[in-house]
Parts: structure tokens; C-alpha cells; sequence
């Protein structure tokens, strides 16, 4: 018997003359999957791109917000707003999650996450997320896929923006910037801040094993200030330079203790810049280079005591990083990528790592090809590590496009991750010995058109994908230390779909995912944790002249939060709705009610989600005029 949710998706194609005809778009450009401009139905990679008018049509108010309903998406987040957000794809690790912002790589090299609930979301244009192996293109972390966030890039006339807005928890936020540019030139400025009082993150008890670990029945309060800077200038049809800077300051209360501290104060900053150059028509060379910066800090704040912000624990990731690529379009249809790319990761602390810093130099290339209704892709890379020495990965991928519209594809690839530097060197953690964690991975996909006679509705996509991991890291009881002990074989169908019916816009994503634990040990056939087997999302909006509403349902089946799966996280359901009212072309009134249903829920193991939420925002944006 098949799983209800599995036809959901698919059911839009059944609406017959039910059906209106949808409005005619472009097909987004993604960048990520293959490191080149390639249109979205061209790619072989499964793709999800989220541009600003779904950010805005959402009302989404963070990023780990706008990835929830993402197919192969399973998100996890310890406590509300701003508290550690942890995103897996395709049932991989948190930390085999690659992490870009406008190219440049991004998050902690102790811990080995990037912090997602950080990054401002009023500065991003665009993200697109890459689900599978891209280890071939971009060395490390990539097992599960890749995530890029691109901000805003401005161009056009000179165009303001500014919002105010607050709601439920005690929440206030407000947001302005200014875009513009000329013929050649384009550059953005924003800055955005938030503040909440938040909700009680955690329901610890006082043991190392429950939650926090700790109790303390407080709001936890989350502040943040944003700041995007980019600008670019082309110098010519051949020439262009293109410079960013995105910076986000942090102050997050925790469930704690005088020990751990219950305060942090955290800062993500991103600076890079790009060169273009086309020194033929055929050949593009594309120089660039970021760095990246991720500082933490915890303390301790009893004001009963009269202690303010005692310093306790600090950890800080330096990313610096170089590529230079190039791209041959050596005849029609066909394009030939070389390129090399160069990190080094610093950290630094009041932790003393053995070793603080390490580099890596990559070395890739990559074909696509184009034959008719046949589409290939071939990728190779092999990195050298300062530590683990080389390490060579691969992608393959093959498409065949029918007459009716429907692409199928196959394609296999493998990637690795390194271990982070706590793997390697925190006290009574670390184990110096440890090796990359290894996968290689199967898919399999289908999309196409959704049709009614001579127009096209939308677009449907499924995928199924086997992945198994070796060599997984986990702590090792015996030795004390963590260990190269596990191994994990991940199954999955991913399904989407999106269309207009009735003049109702229609998205559907659906991930039913096996994440089956496979170690020699009493842990073998369990489920990986905190990974949902199924999850399900519907959006429906629709535009009455001035008006627009929308809903979304989403829908988590259970997961466990532990290793023995002794720790049962329920399914849960969640209904969000939004109504936004346009008083000009220029000011636009938004209203979204969360957790409609005041769902009672946890996604991780004794720390709070939000319940029922309300909030209002005002927007000021006048229309540009090209």
C-alpha cells in the first residue's frame, strides 16, 4: 500500500479543466550545481532555487524558516528564534552541509556547522540548494549537498527600501536600504535589526544527558544587527568586478549555568570579490576570493548576583580562501570547467587545539555536454590536505530529455568530510587519528511539464536516492575519545510539484526518507537521529487585485534524538496563514499568523519550539522603473 502523502504532489495533475493557464516565466539560472550559469530545467542536479518574491511571499523571518519545507530538507533547532539551528540533507549530518554565501565558505571550523539562524534574511536576493554529492566541485562537507546564499545585489535606478515591524514573544524588528547603479555599475546597502524576548528554550533537567542539561524557566532573548554591503562595476562586455561584505551581530540567551554560561554573543562576517574576465568569446575566467569570520563567545549573567556577562568560553574560525577558474565552451552545447581552488582554516580560543590552523588545495574539471535530447555531466576532483593528505572524488550524471517533455536522469557520485578541528583536539573529545568521513551515492530522477493541451500549468520533479556513508564520526564509549565507528545507509523519494489552479498557485514537496543506522553495534538498524522519515508541505496563494492570502501546511512525521532511539520525538502538524494588503504601488501591509493551531512540538530532545504567533510588517519599497 502506498503512503497517502506520496500521491499528494502528484494529484495536481489530475485537476483536469479545473486548471487555468499560469502566466508565462523565466527559468531561473542556477550557479551552484555545476560552478556555471546553467537554466534550472537543464541541470541534472536536484535543485531548489527560493527567490526574494517567494522570501517575500512567504513573510519568512529567517532562514532555517525559509529551508523547513524544502524537499530532503529536515530541519532541527534547539529552542526560537536565533538558538542553534541545524539543517541535514538527505538524511546526511548536519556538518556534511556545505554552506556558501556569494561564493565564499562559510562556518565554524570547531564545530563544523554553519550557523543558518545568523544570516540576516533581509539581505539575501537568492538561495539555492543543491541536494547530493558535489564533493567533485567543492571538496569537503558537500556528502549531502550544498546550500548558497547570495544577497542582495542592486542595479537600476536608485531605488530606497525600508520595513518596521513586531508581534508576538515581544518581538520588534525594522530593516532599510538603498540599491541602485547605471549602465556599468550596480551596488546595495542594507542594514536590518531584531529583537525578541523568545520563549523558554529548553525543558532541561540538571543531568548532561537531558537537553540543556540545565532548568531555568526564563524567556530566552535573541537580538541581532545586520549589515550587506555589494557593489560591482562592469568595465567592458569582457570585464566585470563584483565586491561583497555581510556582516551579523548576535546576542542569543540560553537555558545555562554559571559553569556553561547562558549568554553568547556571536559575530558572522563574509568578505569576497569576484573577477570576470573573457579574454576570448568561447573562454571565461573567473578569479575570486572570500574570507570568512565566525566568532563565539559564552558567558555567564545572574543580575541577582549582580554578575553581568561573565566572560567564561570563546572560539573563533578564520576562513581564507582563493579559485581561479576557467570555462571553455569548445562547441555548441559543450562546456569544459578547470579550475583550482585554495583554503586555509584558522582557530583560535580559550580552548588550546594541538593544532590550530590547516590548508587544502583542490584541483577540478568538469564536462557538460549536450547531444540532442542527451544531456551529460562529468566532474573530477582531487584535494590535497595539509593533514589527511589527497583525496580524490567524483560525479557522474545522464539525461535523456522525451518528446513529451519528460527528462530522466542517473547519476552517481562520492565526497568526503574532513573532521573538525573538535574531532581532531578537544579535550577529552578529540582523537588526532581520526579519518574523512566517505560516501558514494545513487540517484534517480524524473521531471517535466504539467500540461493541459497546448499550455504548460507548472512543473513536477521526483527523485529517489540511495546514499551509504563510512567511517562516520561519533564518540566512542571505550576509548572516551570520538572514533571512526559508524556507518549509516540513507533511502529517499523526493517529490515536488507547482501549478495554477483556479488562480491559486500551488507548491508541493514531499520527503519520505529511510536513514537507517548501519554500525557493529547495539545501535545497528536504528534510525539516524533527529532525521524525520516523512515531511510534507502544501502552499496555496492567491492575488485579489490589491489583496493577496496564502496558507501553508506542514507536516513532520516522528524522528528520535538519540543514537538507541530510546528518545520518541512525535509527528506534528503545523498551519501558518498570511494576508498582505497593497495601500500603493509603493507601501505594502503584511499580516502572518504562525503555528495557527498552537501545535505543541519539539525537534529536538526537551527544547521548546514557539507556539501560536502573530506578526505585522510594513513595507516601503516604490516600484522600479527600467
Amino acid at each position: 500500500m502506498k503512503h497517502p502523502l506520496t500521491l499528494a504532489p502528484l494529484a495536481i495533475a489530475l485537476a483536469g479543466n479545473a486548471l487555468a493557464d499560469a502566466p508565462t516565466t523565466l527559468d531561473p539560472v542556477i550557479v551552484t550545481a555545476t560552478r556555471t550559469p546553467t537554466p534550472e530545467t537543464a541541470t541534472l542536479a536536484a535543485v531548489t532555487v527560493i527567490d526574494r518574491a517567494e522570501i517575500e511571499r512567504r513573510q519568512a523571518r529567517s532562514v532555517p524558516d525559509l529551508l523547513r519545507g524544502v524537499p530532503g530538507v529536515t530541519m532541527s533547532q534547539n529552542g526560537g528564534a536565533g538558538h542553534v539551528a541545524s539543517v541535514s540533507l538527505r538524511g546526511t549530518n548536519s556538518d556534511h552541509v556545505l554552506v556558501l554565501v556569494d561564493g565564499v565558505r562559510i562556518g565554524s571550523a570547531t564545530l563544523g556547522t554553519s550557523p543558518l539562524q545568523d544570516i540576516p534574511i533581509e539581505q539575501i536576493e537568492r538561495i539555492e540548494v543543491v541536494r547530493g554529492p558535489r564533493s567533485s566541485l567543492y571538496g569537503s562537507e558537500a556528502i549531502g549537498g550544498v546550500i548558497q546564499i547570495f544577497t542582495r545585489h542592486g542595479g537600476g535606478p536608485l531605488t530606497p527600501r525600508a520595513s518596521i515591524g513586531g508581534g508576538s514573544f515581544g518581538t520588534l524588528s525594522a530593516s532599510a536600504g538603498l540599491s541602485g547603479g547605471g549602465e556599468r555599475a550596480w551596488f546595495d546597502l542594507g542594514i536590518n535589526a531584531e529583537r525578541t524576548d523568545g520563549i523558554n528554550a529548553c525543558d532541561g533537567r540538571p543531568s548532561p544527558y537531558a537537553g540543556c542539561g540545565v532548568f531555568q524557566n526564563d524567556r530566552d532573548g535573541y537580538h541581532t544587527l545586520g549589515v550587506n554591503v555589494r557593489a560591482g562595476y562592469r568595465f567592458s562586455d569582457r570585464a566585470s568586478l563584483d565586491l561583497h561584505l555581510l556582516n551579523s551581530h548576535n546576542r542569543t540567551e540560553f537555558d545555562g549555568s554559571m559553569y556553561g554560561g547562558n549568554v553568547s554573543r556571536s559575530w558572522q562576517q563574509v568578505l569576497g570579490g569576484e573577477f570576470k574576465l573573457r579574454p576570448l568569446t568561447p573562454w571565461t575566467l573567473t578569479l575570486s576570493a572570500g574570507h570568512s569570520w565566525d566568532s563565539y563567545r559564552a558567558y555567564y549573567d545572574d543580575a541577582s548576583e549582580g554578575i553581568d556577562d561573565r566572560f567564561l568560553d570563546g572560539f573563533k574560525t578564520e576562513r581564507d580562501s582563493v579559485a581561479l577558474q576557467n570555462d571553455l565552451r569548445i562547441a555548441l552545447g559543450q562546456v569544459l570547467t578547470l579550475g583550482a581552488d585554495y583554503a586555509k582554516d584558522s582557530v583560535s580560543g580559550t580552548v588550546d587545539y594541538t593544532k590550530d590552523s590547516r590548508d587544502n588545495l583542490g584541483i577540478f574539471g568538469q564536462y557538460q555536454g549536450e547531444f540532442g535530447p542527451t544531456t551529460l555531466t562529468f566532474s573530477l576532483r582531487q584535494d590535497d590536505d595539509e593533514q589527511f593528505g589527497t583525496h580524490a572524488t567524483g560525479n557522474a550524471a545522464l539525461g535523456y530529455l522525451f518528446e513529451n517533455g519528460i527528462q530522466v536522469s542517473a547519476s552517481y557520485g562520492t565526497a568526503f568530510k574532513a573532521p573538525s578541528f573538535n574531532d581532531l583536539y578537544y579535550p577529552n573529545y578529540g582523537n588526532p587519528d581520526l579519518d574523512p568521513e566517505q560516501s558514494h551515492s545513487l540517484e534517480l530522477g524524473l521531471q517535466g511539464n504539467l500540461p493541459l493541451g497546448w499550455a504548460t500549468l507548472g512543473r513536477w520533479e521526483l527523485n529517489l536516492f540511495r546514499t551509504e556513508i563510512d567511517d562516520l564520526i561519533a564518540y566512542d564509549a571505550p576509548t572516551q575519545s570520538a572514533a571512526n565507528i559508524e556507518s549509516a545507509r540513507i533511502l529517499g523519494i523526493e517529490a515536488s510539484a507547482q501549478a495554477r489552479i483556479l488562480d491559486w498557485d500551488l507548491n508541493s514537496a514531499l520527503t519520505l526518507m529511510d536513514p537507517e543506522n548501519r554500525s557493529d553495534n547495539a545501535s545497528d538498524g536504528n534510525l539516524l537521529p533527529r532525521r524525520a522519515e516523512q515531511t510534507f508541505q502544501l502552499d496555496l496563494d492567491r492575488q485579489f487585485e490589491r489583496w493577496s492570502i496564502g496558507t501553508t501546511l506542514f507536516v513532520s512525521g516522528r524522528r528520535f534524538d538519540d543514537l538507541a532511539n530510546s528518545e520518541r520525538l512525535d509527528s506534528y502538524s503545523l498551519v501558518d496563514f498570511r494576508a498582505e494588503y497593497a495601500i500603493n504601488t509603493a507601501l505594502r501591509l503584511q499580516a502572518r499568523l504562525e503555528n495557527a493551531f498552537d501545535e505543541d512540538y519539539e525537534t529536538a530532545y526537551l527544547y521548546n519550539r514557539p507556539g501560536r504567533a502573530f506578526y505585522l510588517t510594513l513595507h516601503y519599497e516604490p516600484q522600479r522603473l527600467e
